[in-house]
């Protein structure tokens, strides 16, 4: 049986991502949870991804990697950049959640929204679509959108008012080829807001999990 283990910093997306990969995989895997919500509430009190806090995420990783994993994942996007950087110093692979979502983007288009709440995603994510674009040749224009207020509704455990703040800020967004929700936390509302605004959406779960399990298979 293979074993995933997950490293996340958002609760609610801790609650839900292993079922999600159990629903769709073939055969029966053996999954792990870890949860430091420290690295996602902290960067964004503090205005930066310290260096203290790269020394956390590189203790989360291998204790991870301690479960004897086949495979390990990042369900943070906040997280992405210091984990390309810390992936060498892993012994198994590490897969960022927005990995697969930043490849797909940068191919749908050439002007691009982040719609995020956490304010210390956009910069990563930012980092992750230029990388992409880089390694396909390509000039790509960013926009975003921010909305803290569906984040603090977020932290409060007051999901129904996130999820209204979101529709309401994703009525402000103008003609782009692609939204990206920069937050696998915001991945329920794709289709909605797909629907409402009538630009393609992209989320990061579904898209990591087919890499995963693509993973998985090879």
């Amino acid at each position: 049986m293979k074993t995933i283990a997950l490293v996340h910093t958002v609760k609610t997306v801790a609650n839900t991502f292993d079922e999600m990969i159990r629903s769709r995989a073939k055969d029966p895997v053996k999954i792990y949870n870890l949860l430091d919500d420290f690295l996602a509430l902290h960067p964004n009190e503090v205005g930066e991804f310290t260096i203290l806090n790269k020394n956390r995420l590189y203790h989360d990783l291998k204790n991870a990697e301690l479960t004897n994993a086949d495979l390990i994942v990042v369900t943070c996007s906040t997280l992405t950049p210091v984990v390309e950087e810390l992936r060498p110093l892993i012994s198994v692979p590490v897969i960022a959640i927005d990995d697969a979502m930043g490849r797909k983007a940068v191919r749908m288009g050439k002007n691009i929204l982040i719609l995020a709440t956490a304010g210390s995603t956009v910069v990563p994510t930012r980092r992750k679509l230029e990388r992409e674009a880089l390694l396909l040749g390509k000039d790509v224009s960013l926009s975003q959108k921010v909305s803290a207020k569906a984040f603090d509704a977020l932290k409060a455990g007051n999901t129904e008012l996130h999820d209204h703040l979101l529709r309401a800020e994703a009525k402000t967004i103008g003609d782009v080829d692609c939204i990206v929700l920069a937050q696998a936390s915001m991945a329920h509302l794709r289709e909605e807001i797909e629907k409402s605004t009538g630009i393609p959406v992209l989320a990061s779960p579904d898209l990591c999990i087919d890499e995963i399990l693509q993973h998985l298979e090879n």
